[in-house]
């Protein structure tokens, strides 16, 4: 009975490392901090990336093999909209971080109109649009709540 209770602490205590030990993966998601936009990089096997300044905030651009990514952070250092253009359309789970559960269920309540090739999903909180054809995708998200003073909408492109 000594064996079972010392194997069983063993166990627990070797869990307890493991879980408290590994790294959590965070992302530069909407919403969430530029400081982590590192994590997207390596998360979309990204091969190029670049930054610049405009007036109002300031652009990283992420360049993977199927697409580019433009993730916008205001001057307080959140990302406030991610834009997109390639072959395919990232993955927005990783992308719209604390928005992606919201953002499923609203798509999965917007109705299909075949033949049409752009789609917009709207929440409380985020909106998605996706146009484009078959190997030029495109699209854009953002927080209204999120968008710094002076900054048009139609900048995150």
């Amino acid at each position: 009975m000594a064996k079972k209770r010392k194997y069983t602490l063993s166990v627990c205590f070797a869990l307890f490392l493991i879980l408290f030990t590994v790294p959590c993966q965070v992302s530069a998601a909407l919403g969430e901090s530029a400081a982590s936009i590192q994590s997207d990089k390596d998360f979309l096997s990204a091969h190029k990336s670049a930054m610049t300044v405009q007036k109002g905030y300031t652009v990283h651009e992420i360049q993977t093999d199927s697409a580019i990514i433009r993730e916008y952070v205001s001057p307080s250092g959140i990302v406030f909209g991610i834009a997109w253009n390639g072959l395919v359309n990232p993955d927005l789970s990783q992308l719209l971080g604390g928005y992606a559960a919201e953002y499923d269920e609203a798509l999965a309540q917007t109705p299909r109109k075949h033949g049409r090739r752009n789609l917009q999903v709207k929440t409380n909180r985020v909106i998605v649009q996706k146009w484009g054809h078959m190997r030029n995708l495109q699209g854009r998200a953002y927080a209204l709540d999120l968008i710094p003073p002076g900054v048009n909408i139609d900048e995150i492109r």
